[in-house]
């Protein structure tokens, strides 16, 4: 388990960071099981899914050790209960990922020949939102050390609003996706169409988090 007081040592940021990277690690997961998707490689992506389950939990009792071992004694420069929706939703990206994954496993895709020119880049880009999302977590002992002010302040918002875009690229994305699966859902049995919307809404969602992740930092700094 981590210890926390060690980390709180080293940045008051540093237990979001070490939870963000396990959070990294579902979603780099996530990727190669969607890649693995488009191949139509079902044996790895039930490899893969297993893997991502694990790594999954890993995040949890990381989220979990932060909040039971969160010290009340150490100076945090934002307010706890921000420290903590932060820990929140970036756990949600990964429990997010695992869904996916786990959505994958159920039944082999049907029609993926129809899907394949959309699926790729949809869900690449829902993932480059999260990126972009992470790039600003990894910024915030920046922030600290410019007290959450001048030019480093300008550059995450400057990020936000890059990672903002991403998800509404997303966004449109989806709804051009979900337009042409309801123009062929009757070619499809109910079970194939429920299972590609709910990855359709699913993957979006992962980028919507990413979103909501990146202003809730902004929020943070509108606060200071």
């Amino acid at each position: 388990m981590l210890n926390i007081a060690k980390l709180f040592g080293k940045s008051p940021f540093a237990p979001l960071q070490t939870h963000m990277n396990k959070v990294s690690n579902c979603v780099e997961k996530l990727s190669k099981i969607l890649d693995s998707l488009v191949k139509m490689d079902m044996g790895k992506i039930e490899r893969l899914s297993l893997d991502l389950c694990s790594l999954e939990h890993e995040a949890d009792l990381t989220k979990n050790d932060i909040r039971n071992h969160l010290p009340r004694s150490i100076f945090l420069p934002i307010d706890r209960s921000h420290f903590l929706e932060i820990l929140s939703i970036q756990d949600s990206i990964a429990d997010k990922a695992e869904d996916i994954g786990i959505l994958l496993t159920l039944r082999p895709l049907q029609s993926l020949e129809s899907f394949s020119k959309d699926l790729e880049p949809f869900y690449k880009k829902s993932i480059d939102t999260f990126w972009s999302a992470r790039h600003i977590i990894q910024e915030i002992d920046d922030l600290l050390e410019s007290s959450f002010g001048g030019i480093e302040a300008e550059k995450v918002k400057s990020m936000v609003e890059q990672t903002a875009y991403k998800e509404h690229e997303t966004d449109k994305m989806k709804h051009a996706f979900l337009k042409q699966l309801f123009s062929i859902g009757e070619t499809l049995s109910p079970p194939d169409f429920y299972l590609w919307l709910r990855l359709i809404e699913e993957i979006g969602e992962l980028a919507h988090l990413s979103e909501r992740l990146a202003n809730r930092i902004r929020m943070v700094l509108e606060l200071k």
